[in-house]
């Protein structure tokens, strides 16, 4: 087979197997070459609009020059090392700074190298937490519509769906509350009694957002006493900030919102600025300490071969430099008033419903016959409309979201408003 006739999109098409893509009818994929900014550049240098971070993980803008050098000099200098009894500068180093502005009990690091195995190292954390301590807490709660990753322990405590359909039997099991509101939070509270708060290990949840479930926001008052009310009962709290950290909700994290302070927290995404593929997950001194023991059966017998790999340190600690700029939070606030002036706009559209918005995240369902969620049919149409347009929104079924890199320009999210002005109107 010829590697070299062709596009990109024809070559791929005959080797390539796509995430969450029903090969057999969804269109050829668009060759990417390079990006800059808030922008990607496709064979034709034809530029689209990243309106979506790439998967929500790009928050710098692509192919940023601080990342790049700081990653160019570091592969020169070490590449890779064995992260069980050996240590080195950009682990360290990034344990350090971000454990500065975590949550301030949070005090040890534990790397992985993606979203989902920073769950799963959550989940075990806190199921082998009580087992060390001799105590039986072997339940987990979480909320329903729920989406923490789709390795086997991520899946489970996700909301039943199209994501885990085929493999409900092998998952295990999880009790699923509903998002907290001010009417339903006795009950949810009585719920948790019900589940007996002393067998309960832990509690995992999206912090206010729930981002693949369809972009559902919730109350802060009413989460904030859910949390406080598990805390009472020594609940563990695992705070999934895959996606919600380093500024998408507007805060550095979204749990600076509520009083209840995490007992494990998960990064990914945004970690590296979108540049490389890293996880942490960072805990409490006493859930550490509860491993510390002359029995190596209370060992957390968890490792990843790429472990804390020094590059993708590296281009984190670049990420943070210019996270931790003040023109970054200039930046957020700006595209928040972006958004909020055109959330005003949208109230008004008849095909659109329930518009909300939370830092630089804006989302709003788009009325049709069928019911909303992922797999609603128009969700197809959306995706061919603003692939004409040469922006990338890629909806979750009729929910449309903008999620953007806070580099992105005033006249770019014009151009993104724009376009969805248009298909509203053809909708209408």
């Amino acid at each position: 087979m010829s590697t070299t006739k062709g596009n990109l999109s024809a070559r791929d098409l005959e080797v390539i197997w796509h995430p969450y893509t029903q090969m057999q009818t969804a269109p050829a994929p668009i060759g990417i070459v390079r990006g800059e900014g808030a922008c990607l550049y496709d064979e034709d240098n034809h530029a689209y609009i990243d309106a979506t971070s790439s998967w929500w993980v790009n928050i710098h803008g692509h192919a940023h020059p601080h990342i790049a050098q700081q990653l160019a000099a570091q592969a020169l200098e070490l590449q890779h090392c064995i992260f069980a009894g050996y240590t080195h500068p950009p682990a360290v180093n990034l344990a350090e700074r971000l454990l500065q502005i975590l949550p301030a009990n949070q005090r040890r690091v534990f790397y992985s190298d993606n979203g989902s195995t920073a769950v799963e190292v959550a989940l075990k954390m806190a199921l082998q937490y009580w087992d060390n301590k001799g105590q039986r807490r072997h339940k987990i709660i979480a909320f329903k519509n729920a989406y923490h990753g789709d390795t086997f322990g991520a899946m489970s405590v996700s909301g039943r769906s199209v994501f885990t359909r085929v493999f409900d039997d092998f998952l295990f099991e999880v009790h699923f509350l509903d998002v907290p509101t001010p009417d339903n939070i006795d009950q949810l509270i009585a719920d948790i009694k019900a589940q007996q708060p002393d067998q309960i290990a832990a509690f995992i949840f999206e912090p206010l957002l729930q981002g693949s479930g369809g972009m559902i926001m919730y109350d802060i008052p009413a989460f904030d006493q859910l949390l406080s009310f598990c805390k009472d009962n020594h609940i563990l709290l695992i705070a999934d900030e895959v996606m919600t950290g380093f500024g998408r909700t507007g805060k550095n994290f979204a749990m600076e919102y509520v009083q209840t302070a995490p007992d494990i927290v998960c990064l990914s995404k945004g970690l590296t600025g979108g540049s490389m593929a890293l996880g942490i997950t960072t805990c409490t001194s006493n859930i550490y300490e509860a491993f510390l023991s002359a029995d190596k059966l209370k060992t957390l017998f968890h490792g990843h071969s790429f472990t804390a790999n020094p590059l993708a340190c590296t281009v984190a600690l670049a990420s943070l430099d210019l996270f931790t700029d003040p023109t970054c939070a200039q930046q957020r606030q700006r595209i928040h008033e972006k958004h909020q002036h055109f959330l005003r706009e949208l109230t008004s559209m008849a095909p659109v419903k329930n518009p909300r918005l939370l830092g630089t995240i804006l989302a709003f369902e788009l009325v049709t016959d069928g019911a909303d969620g992922y797999t609603n049919q128009l969700a197809d149409h959306l995706h061919r409309f603003f692939r004409s347009k040469r922006i990338m929104l890629r909806p979750l079924g009729n929910t449309l979201y903008i999620l953007p890199p806070y580099c992105i320009t005033n006249e770019q999210l014009d151009q993104v408003y724009a376009s969805i002005r248009e298909l509203v109107s053809q909708l209408h």
